[in-house]
């Protein structure tokens, strides 16, 4: 367990010299939020990513080393890569392909996708398996599915063909549900695009949980849903669009083991 202290002598240490300030930030973000990840149980194994956009001009992005689980991801062994999967710099890291040809093209293609995020969680799978898909009949599905968009299943996404067919299912969107696959959000920050998947998981959830359930579910109206999305709090640019509920969350990983910020 990590206290205040050790944070505060964890966050003392130089960061690397040929790292400048403003990516180190956005380092210790992403790596917290893969850090949150495994706390969640939002893993695959090796599998799946969250990436981030280095600031600056160059079309840079963050992903975690191919090899390693999300609970050893930190600031310092994070990969930077350009949008055809070349390492940046100096790395003894491997990239995942697959990782680069969805999150390569959402970088590439929409200005405001600063971060990309993609699960394989049971209950994402399970409803992107359904030919109906997100249903809209919970306190969350209400919230988000005006903004889901869906993907056909093409196979393992290891052929930049793709990426085309990919950005024009996603079209305007920043909830993609990839059919027979999983989920993929999209942000402006790390915690917008946390708060989107946290509510599409947890809308999957109760789908599911509903489906056991003896009886018609109840259908939301849509005028209902239209009502809901715009009054949705996590959203809320009051609330910087997720960022209360993910330093929320931070402090849990803090409390927890806070060596992702290495």
């Amino acid at each position: 367990m990590a206290g205040k202290s050790e944070v505060a002598t964890i966050e003392a240490r130089t960061r690397p010299d040929e790292i400048g300030a403003v990516e180190w930030d956005a380092r210790v973000r992403l790596a917290a939020c893969y850090r949150l990840f495994d706390h969640l149980g939002w893993t695959e194994l090796i599998y799946n990513h969250v990436t981030l956009r280095v600031p600056g001009p160059e079309r840079h992005f963050l992903i975690n080393p191919f090899g390693l689980l999300y609970r050893e991801v930190t600031a310092s062994n994070l990969l930077k890569i350009d949008l055809d999967g070349n390492l940046v710099g100096a790395s003894a890291g491997k990239v995942n392909p697959a990782g680069f040809i969805i999150h390569g093209a959402i970088h590439a293609a929409c200005p405001q996708a600063h971060c990309v995020m993609h699960t394989h969680t049971t209950a994402g799978m399970a409803v992107a398996c359904k030919r109906e898909g997100l249903a809209p009949t919970n306190f969350y599905a209400a919230q988000i599915i005006k903004d889901v968009a869906y993907h056909d299943f093409e196979g393992i996404t290891l052929n930049p063909d793709e990426q085309p067919r990919l950005l024009a299912s996603l079209g305007d969107k920043c909830v993609l549900i990839l059919r027979n696959h999983g989920l993929l959000v999209h942000g402006e920050t790390v915690a917008e695009a946390f708060v989107r998947l946290w509510t599409v998981q947890r809308a999957c959830e109760i789908q599911l949980a509903s489906g056991a359930v003896a009886g018609a579910d109840i259908v939301v109206p849509d005028d209902v849903i239209d009502r809901a999305h715009e009054q949705s709090l996590q959203f809320s640019p009051d609330l910087g669009r997720g960022d209360d509920v993910f330093e929320a969350m931070v402090r849990i990983i803090d409390a927890k083991d806070a060596s992702y910020r290495l």
